[in-house]
């Protein structure tokens, strides 16, 4: 309980310092880039928190670290040198005089709760898994693999596409965009699943499920796909496109 406790402090800390980070920049936005080094963080923290490791904890905190460190940087630079993102612009309007204390809470405590929840098969497997790699962690690792290359190909074929000048005013829609409205989101939860699955040999890998159920839920339920979608309907192109690729699994398009 205490190794829990430790991580919880750990990243309570965290969070703060990135709320005091938000209020010098003045914008709330800097809420994204710090979800993915907060997994960097926990993974690591979890990792150097008992005194001996085995391989599968040295490969899957390296991982983790993989993909946050790639998508907090990603993040970072999409944002650099441009306003606030639109949702929390939008949210400075709507909270008025409760704006920071809201911010605090809403974004950034609730982040970081959402996060540790997220972490669960890393730290369970840093705290608790000494045995030698298995089929199932190969096939976790694959798992993760396949939903790595769909969110950086996806990031890649976004950003190269936003930044032609003549696609100004154009709905994304080649690549793995014409296969899903969302692979990105599609390979973060994916490459969740694959480190769930690496805790499969674990008594608590029951436990462990409630990192990629939490991941799913957030981005077809809560901050992702609708979300980005309700900026999306007035596109004109965007009905048409909607009724032909599927939102989420990559699906030949109809």
């Amino acid at each position: 309980m205490r190794y829990f406790l430790l991580l919880s402090l750990i990243l309570f800390l965290y969070m703060n310092v990135w709320f005091m980070v938000s209020l010098i920049k003045k914008r709330n936005d800097v809420a994204d880039v710090a979800w993915g080094l907060g997994f960097v963080l926990m993974a690591w923290a979890s990792f150097f928190l008992l005194p001996s490791f085995s391989c599968k904890q040295l490969l899957i905190t390296i991982l983790v670290s993989i993909w946050g460190f790639r998508l907090s940087w990603h993040i970072y630079a999409r944002n650099k040198g441009k306003a606030e993102d639109y949702r929390y612009l939008a949210w400075r309007k709507e909270w008025g005089k409760y704006f920071y204390i809201r911010s605090y809470f809403q974004v950034y405590i609730l982040q970081g709760i959402c996060l540790f929840l997220v972490a669960i098969p890393v730290i369970l497997i840093n705290k608790q898994d000494h045995h030698a790699l298995c089929l199932l962690d190969l096939l976790g690792v694959v798992v993760w693999l396949v939903g790595f290359c769909f969110e950086v190909v996806g990031d890649a074929q976004l950003l190269r596409f936003i930044k032609k000048p003549e696609n100004k005013g154009k709905l994304m829609q080649d690549g793995l965009w014409a296969y899903s409205r969302h692979p990105n989101y599609f390979g973060e939860v994916t490459l969740w699943w694959g480190i769930w699955l690496m805790s499969g040999s674990l008594t608590t890998s029951l436990v462990g499920l409630i990192s990629p159920i939490t991941i799913t839920f957030l981005i077809l339920k809560v901050s992702g796909i609708p979300m980005l979608e309700k900026t999306m309907v007035e596109h004109p192109d965007f009905e048409a496109y909607r009724r032909s690729v599927s939102a989420f699994i990559p699906m030949p398009r109809k």
